[in-house]
């Protein structure tokens, strides 16, 4: 199994990006292929879906956002496509947190799910995402995510903290400053 790959972009289709490695190009599906960068060298996180008739590689530029598609095809009725639709807009945070509430109206809106499976996913899902439940929406909390981690601290203090400031709009630098203070107490 893969479990990613550092290559090239040489091409984006529709639905997929061609990844190149060690002149090897990967046909690689993703939820939105239009946020990857044609030339741009970058490490993408794997996922190989096997079927009778094929073998398809799933690629995202996250683990959480690989995490979640593992998550979202494992409830019945959801297949990897589906799956792709519900993460293709980019808003991981959204589609956790309307898992999380229960909110049937938000998970209806992607094609391919109607309310039985909108209320599937919820059964299946909701307070199984553990760590996701805080899934970064925006880059200023993930930068200052990732700092706080570089500084020692467990997941875990800083999934709990964000959780009381994660509804503010700041920068990096006052996410990192008001987490270190709500830690400090």
């Amino acid at each position: 199994m893969y479990a990613y790959i550092n290559g090239k972009v040489k091409k984006i289709g529709s639905d997929y990006i061609i990844l190149e490695n060690n002149r090897v190009g990967y046909k690689v599906m993703t939820p939105n292929p239009y946020l990857f960068i044609l030339d741009e060298i970058l490490l993408v996180h794997m996922y190989l879906h096997i079927r009778d008739d094929q073998h398809e590689l799933y690629g995202f530029k996250t683990e959480d956002e690989k995490e979640l598609f593992e998550k979202l095809i494992s409830v019945k009725g959801i297949g990897p496509k589906s799956a792709c639709a519900i993460l293709a807009p980019g808003d991981s945070g959204n589609v956790v947190d309307a898992i999380e509430k229960g909110d049937v109206g938000y998970l209806t809106k992607f094609p391919k799910v109607g309310t039985k499976t909108a209320q599937q996913i919820i059964l299946d899902l909701k307070g199984k995402l553990g760590q996701m439940s805080t899934l970064v929406v925006n880059k200023d909390l993930e930068d200052a995510s990732e700092a706080l981690k570089a500084l020692g601290y467990k997941e875990k203090e800083i999934e709990k903290v964000f959780k009381k400031i994660a509804e503010k709009n700041l920068t990096t630098q006052e996410y990192i400053t008001k987490a270190l203070q709500l830690m400090l107490k």
